[in-house]
């Protein structure tokens, strides 16, 4: 997939958009839930033989500009949403910062010079409460009526219902808030996943008999609240049951919030090298215990929650 981080100018990307035009799909897409999903795969569809698929979206949260003090932590960061939109088979992504300028454009400019001009599109497709230009004032019946004066096409897609109710990335949030990881990952379609490189700790978890992998989650990203979850761990293609603790250490007087996974029956170093968890379920809370001792005899309790999937 060709990434892009800024609208393109080059001669060459101005002959490629006259030779294959452009079906995008515009939003910002945290999570890729079943919503997000369901847009791409209109996307693959609109497209014609010849063209190209893309997405329009945004390396921060627009809210970033618009209220930096209410910005939402990220379900998944543009590392992970690069990665979902090119295994999906998006052919190219254009990342593009919401500032000044950008939050200035009127819809019709928007439509005109960003989708038009610009990239070339023949096809938007976007959600169906899609709204978009200065204020927030353009919506789809604005961009289907502007479009198809000009030959082009807008493509509204519903909103994907879960539960009886609208599925959205601050849904998601708010499952992941409150701890419910069994909804978020119905909501996204997806497991919910952490992942990052594995530093080096404080080494306690080998001195105790459960070493632990500490791993690096960028600070943009959300995570479920402190305590002791069920996991499946990911690393060089193969699963591994196990447990994550998520928090500060508070038995050792810890201050820093961390990200701590014990992994069954796997031998081995993970320094330096990615690992990832999903299928987070909740075991219980965080807690300061008043012995090392309690503590050691606690985790023992908790491994017990942890068991190789069944295939039966």
């Amino acid at each position: 997939m060709k990434l892009h981080y800024a609208l393109p100018s080059s001669a060459a990307y101005r002959a490629e958009r006259e030779r294959r035009p452009l079906c995008v799909a515009v939003g910002v897409f945290d999570g890729f839930h079943v919503g997000h999903q369901a847009i791409v795969r209109a996307l693959l569809q609109a497209r014609r033989p010849g063209e190209r698929t893309a997405v329009l979206t945004f390396g921060e949260h627009p809210m970033a500009y618009l209220q930096p003090a209410a910005v939402p932590p990220q379900i998944a960061t543009l590392a992970e949403r690069v990665n979902t939109f090119a295994r999906a088979g998006v052919d190219e992504m254009f990342v593009l910062t919401f500032d000044e300028g950008f939050a200035s454009l009127s819809p019709q400019a928007f439509l005109d010079d960003v989708l038009g001009r610009v990239l070339g599109a023949r096809v938007m497709v976007v959600g169906v409460n899609f709204r978009f230009g200065s204020k927030r004032v353009g919506d789809v019946a604005f961009a289907r009526a502007h479009l198809a004066a000009q030959g082009r096409e807008a493509i509204a897609v519903p909103n994907a219902v879960v539960d009886g109710e609208r599925v959205s990335s601050t849904r998601i949030r708010a499952a992941i808030a409150a701890g419910d990881l069994a909804l978020a990952d119905r909501l996204l379609g997806i497991p919910y996943t952490v992942r990052g490189p594995v530093v080096f700790g404080a080494g306690r978890g080998h001195d105790l008999g459960f070493p632990t992998a500490n791993i690096a989650v960028p600070a943009e990203k959300m995570l479920p609240p402190d305590g002791v979850y069920t996991i499946t761990g990911r690393h060089e293609g193969r699963d591994y049951p196990g447990l994550v603790s998520i928090g500060t250490n508070p038995t050792f007087d810890g201050t820093a919030r961390t990200v701590e996974a014990w992994l069954l029956d796997f031998n081995g170093s993970l320094y330096g090298e990615e690992l990832a968890l999903r299928d987070f379920r909740y075991v219980r809370e965080q807690m300061r215990f008043e012995s090392v001792d309690a503590l050691l005899a606690q985790m023992e309790r908790d491994a017990t929650a942890v068991s190789f999937p069944s295939f039966s």
